[in-house]
């Protein structure tokens, strides 16, 4: 039988403040810690009420709670899911968490309370609370930033890009020539940059949402021969590819970006031979391979290869071509859909990765998203107006001397409002070109939708922006309508005017 003087030097030794309360609310007893935690002597507070120790405002209720807890007495946490305070005899709060136990003596029940200061953890709670709420101002504010620098970063390069294919269509003589290709080769390495600067910015931020859904794997397969293989030849290389009738599940945008990555790194680091894309039926997925037969990368090198700005065989401080950012772009995405990337090299041999997508099961082709559209290489010019809509006054005079020089009759609106005036004074053109994002808070899809109700909906146009959003993308199954990412060069511009011309 234990003494009570032992029972007593026990509850002494607990970390924990201990009072025990019988059935009427008053304290009988209270261990050393009680007079640590709250500054009352055991001999202070034995008798009285057990509310001395909370603060005034919950007195009153905490009556009807402990007359609650005497008639379904069990151990369990006090005022789960709530925050808990106590008071000290000076009056001075603090958070507590408080265990309750019953104990039966005889025909009573008692009740033992453990109380503990929670102060420091709550302090900590309230620290990462307001890092969390930081946190997310701060994804906010990066992500209010990158729709402006989407917009802004691009327009000057936009308009430069315009200008020179412009210009390039002016000069006859072959040095002129030469410099203006030179300036172009330079706002695309521009444009190249700040694409892939803004692609980690908001794959970082997670602006970069999926988007899933089932389509054919081989027009973008075709997409990517066109695109590529006359970069390929320019340096003398083979770009092959395989014509697969595959269905998958994916976001198509998503993985086209991953393959135009890989597929520009093999080129870039391929001096003589080929490229290759390559896929594979292996079941539940379908194995996509980039080969090539380049500088390979050694055994010691593949662990950094998708860091920002590392390069195969490059030193910090040497020329470079390109800047790093491709395989990290296709590390982060490859992420975001649940999707590996696979190396495997030999130095001075080449290259291979690969990726691996879901196949789509029981999937009807017919069904199949026509996510992918490429355009003819059809002629130049003719006798076709063009109504264009850009409140950039750069960009808009750009676009208007491209079109002139190539032939076309040529519009222009700098402002919404500008441009449903010229449409309700019946001018006559045959194509709408416009920016999505324009003055005070108008959208290009606005107009041509106005444009549409006036003049039928077969009208062809093309939005430009740098809007990657889902509202965009949905735009996409209009065969009439093109959504052309900025910056966008003279020459895929005109392509795609002509493309849609020419239906």
């Amino acid at each position: 039988m234990l003494s009570s003087s032992l029972v007593r030097s026990v509850l002494d030794s607990l970390p924990d403040a201990i009072i025990i309360v019988d059935p009427s609310g008053n304290i009988l007893f209270a261990n050393h810690q009680v007079e640590a935690l709250f500054g009352f002597g055991s001999a202070e507070i034995v008798g009285s009420p057990v509310e001395v120790l909370l603060p005034e405002r919950f007195r009153h209720r905490h009556v009807g709670h402990r007359k609650d807890y005497a008639d379904n007495v069990r151990v369990r946490p006090m005022g789960a899911g709530y925050d808990l305070f106590a008071t000290r005899k000076d009056g001075s709060e603090f958070p507590v968490e408080i265990s309750l136990s019953p104990i039966t003596l005889g025909d009573s029940i008692l009740v033992a309370a453990a109380i503990r200061d929670v102060t420091d953890r709550k302090l900590v709670e309230q620290a990462l609370e307001e890092a969390r709420r930081d946190a997310d101002r701060a994804n906010l504010a990066k992500s209010r930033f990158l729709a402006t620098a989407s917009h802004d970063l691009r327009q000057p390069l936009q308009t430069l890009g315009l200008l020179s294919g412009a210009l390039r269509r002016m000069v006859s003589d072959d040095e002129t020539r030469e410099v203006v290709d030179q300036q172009q080769l330079a706002v695309d390495a521009m444009s190249r940059l700040i694409n892939a600067l803004l692609d980690i910015s908001k794959l970082e931020s997670g602006a970069i949402k999926l988007e899933r859904t089932t389509f054919e794997i081989g027009p973008l397969f075709e997409e990517l021969r066109r695109e590529f293989a006359g970069v390929a030849n320019s340096k003398g290389l083979r770009f092959s590819t395989d014509s697969p009738r595959e269905l998958v599940y994916s976001d198509p945008a998503l993985v086209g970006q991953v393959l135009r990555n890989l597929i520009s790194n093999a080129i870039k680091y391929t001096r003589a031979g080929s490229v290759e894309l390559r896929c594979e039926n292996c079941g539940p997925t379908l194995r996509i391979e980039v080969r090539d037969t380049g500088v390979g990368i050694a055994a010691e090198q593949l662990p950094h290869i998708f860091e920002e700005f590392y390069q195969v065989g490059v030193s910090p401080n040497s020329p470079r071509e390109g800047y790093g950012l491709g395989l990290s772009i296709v590390q982060r995405i490859a992420r975001l859909l649940d999707m590996k990337v696979d190396v495997k090299s030999v130095p001075g041999a080449g290259s291979e990765f690969s990726v691996e997508l879901p196949i789509a099961q029981n999937a009807d082709l017919s069904l199949a998203a026509s996510v992918f559209q490429s355009a003819p290489d059809l002629g130049a010019g003719g006798t076709f107006n063009l109504l264009l809509v850009e409140d950039e006054p750069g960009v808009l005079n750009a676009m208007r001397i491209l079109f002139k020089v190539e032939g076309y009759g040529v519009v222009t609106a700098p402002s919404a409002t500008e441009a449903l005036e010229l449409l309700r004074d019946g001018v006559d053109f045959d194509l709408i070109i416009t920016d999505f994002h324009l003055e005070e808070g108008h959208t290009g899809t606005e107009v041509i939708s106005v444009a549409r109700e006036m003049m039928g909906e077969s009208l062809k146009a093309i939005l430009v922006t740098g809007d990657t959003s889902s509202a965009v993308r949905e735009l996409q199954g209009d065969d009439k309508l093109r959504i052309a990412s900025k910056p966008i060069n003279s020459g895929e511009l005109l392509a795609l005017v002509r493309s849609l011309l020419a239906q």
